[in-house]
């Protein structure tokens, strides 16, 4: 045990020196560039900060993010000219935590007195700004907020005999390109076509080893929780117990990485707000120890996680007030669309901020890490009774099964998993600009043209194809000039110039040999649905 706690102690410091360095970076390029993005991007580094480090008991280091968390929310409630001080305080905080992180590596965690003085000047900063009125500062657009923390090296344990098949693959395809390239000289056609197909299926077969290699099981990761459970139940004196499923399941290393932090809002989240206590429970008829299940399963090409707890489930009359200040009619809403309120930013249905959660932040950081991930988030809850969050994930981020269309001279891939049908778009409609609304088999679907949503310039083909997108419950058209199939696509990432593409979130080297740009269903969803709601 004591092993598993140095270990996961190792894992915390590494992953708190990043997300503190990233802080650092933003804070000083702050005072010359102020933007509400880079805030909430410190905001929500700072929140995780404070998650990891309760989870593992650390009550100093916590106790320092949250404070640090009240001057940023206070900082983006009133908008005010950040200063220089601002500034110097919030890195002396960053200091401190950083000087926290060490002394427990050492295992000489500080006692709080230490950090009265530098938690006072943060409360009292807090204080003032909430006392003052400052003209409202108008930030500048979504600036380039520097990506939390810089590229940490990994490693990962792979198998000798693994490492073997793949060094004989690779020499098996030198000598099969040594052989093509000799009868590409001297020998036939069909002679080239058979070493081709030879080499292709090395190719493969190298692929799916390399593939095969990046493979770790989900145990170690689920493993976290239990803790994170164990002490965040004391600290709101409930009692519940996590329950692990598929411990054995494998994915990709990357995604491995891309969850933890999702999966740790989702369990504090299901703890503070669906856990009810034993009284609570016992007056409901329930055990007095509620029950969380983590589990995880394969479907094809996906990795599915569930988190399921027999809690209180969504407070639905709270939904529909927060829904009513947000100017929405809830009387008119259905169930789903109530739920979908869960994933807005800032939204909260917690009576009161805690450390565990009520400042809106977990699942609109959920929903934007794992769509990152190119997954989906759905819910499902009934009151009284409990709630399921379900992740979907590819199973690998190196490759995809991709759909591409034509619009102009350019191709572009969607994910094949989120094309439902394709359907041609009706005369009337063809030629003309903007987004609109379909009718599809007595459904309403609004669709967004492509060639303006990415701007791409010259007349529309005079026959034109409505591709159907589908993600978690949402469905939406693109209209593209040209339909070109499927296949497989090797995904790379954008440049730093072409990273704010609206709409993009890849890029892939097509059988043409040029590039591809790769499309973000989620986003092109969002925007068609807002758009339909703009027309009424």
């Amino acid at each position: 045990m004591e092993l598993d706690r140095e270990h996961l102690l190792a894992t915390f410091a590494e992953e708190s020196e990043e997300l503190l360095t990233g802080i650092e970076e933003i804070l000083l390029s702050l005072e010359e560039h102020p933007d509400e993005a880079r805030l909430r991007s410190i905001f929500r580094s700072a929140h995780s900060l404070k998650g990891a480090a309760s989870a593992l008991g650390l009550s100093g280091m916590t106790d320092v993010a949250h404070v640090l968390e009240d001057v940023l929310e206070t900082l983006l409630e009133r908008r005010p000219p950040v200063s220089d001080e601002h500034v110097t305080l919030l890195l002396a905080a960053v200091d401190r935590l950083r000087e926290l992180v060490q002394a427990v590596l050492v295992g000489q965690e500080r006692p709080a007195e230490e950090d009265a003085g530098l938690v006072a000047r943060l409360r009292a900063c807090c204080e003032s700004l909430r006392q003052q009125e400052f003209p409202r500062v108008v930030y500048a657009g979504p600036a380039e907020a520097s990506a939390v923390g810089g590229r940490r090296g990994r490693t990962l344990r792979v198998d000798v005999e693994k490492l073997d098949r793949i060094a004989i693959l690779t020499g098996e395809l030198a000598i099969a390109r040594t052989r093509l390239a000799q009868v590409l000289s001297t020998g036939t056609a069909e002679e080239a076509l058979e070493v081709h197909h030879e080499a292709d299926r090395l190719h493969e077969e190298l692929q799916e080893e390399v593939m095969r290699v990046r493979m770790v099981p989900v145990g170690p990761l689920f493993r976290q929780h239990l803790r994170t459970v164990r002490d965040l139940t004391r600290v709101e004196r409930k009692w519940a117990r996590l329950v692990l499923e598929g411990e054995d399941v494998e994915v990709d290393t990357a995604l491995v990485e891309g969850l933890r932090e999702p999966l740790l809002h989702l369990v504090r989240n299901a703890v503070d707000h669906g856990m009810e206590t034993p009284e609570e429970r016992r007056a409901s008829g329930k055990e007095a120890c509620g029950t969380l299940v983590l589990r995880a399963f394969h479907e094809p090409g996906s990795l599915v996680v569930e988190l399921s707890d027999d809690g209180r489930g969504l407070r639905y009359a709270r939904l529909r007030e927060k829904a009513r200040e947000l100017g929405m009619d809830p009387g008119r809403m259905t169930v789903e669309e109530l739920e979908e309120l869960i994933f807005l930013p800032g939204l909260s249905t917690a009576e009161a901020v805690t450390e565990v959660s009520g400042r809106g932040v977990g699942m609109d950081v959920v929903r934007r890490s794992v769509e990152s991930l190119r997954g989906s988030v759905t819910l499902r809850s009934e009151e009284g009774k409990g709630t399921t969050v379900t992740l979907r994930v590819p199973l690998t981020l190196a490759t995809i099964q991709g759909f591409s269309v034509g619009v102009g001279e350019e191709t572009y891939v969607l994910p094949l998993a989120a094309v439902r049908e394709c359907l041609e778009l009706p005369a009337d409609r063809s030629g003309q600009s903007g987004a609109g609304v379909l009718s599809l088999r007595g459904r309403s679907l609004p669709y967004l043209r492509l060639r303006e949503v990415l701007g791409v310039d010259g007349p529309a083909s005079a026959r034109e194809s409505v591709v159907v997108l589908g993600h978690g419950g949402s469905r939406a058209g693109l209209v593209v000039d040209a339909l070109y199939g499927e296949g497989q696509c090797v995904l790379k990432p954008l440049g730093r110039l072409f990273r704010h593409l609206p709409g993009v979130s890849g890029s892939t080297i097509l059988g043409s040999g040029r590039v591809g740009l790769v499309l973000d269903v989620p986003t092109l969803l969002r925007s068609a649905i807002r758009q339909r709601a703009a027309m009424g």
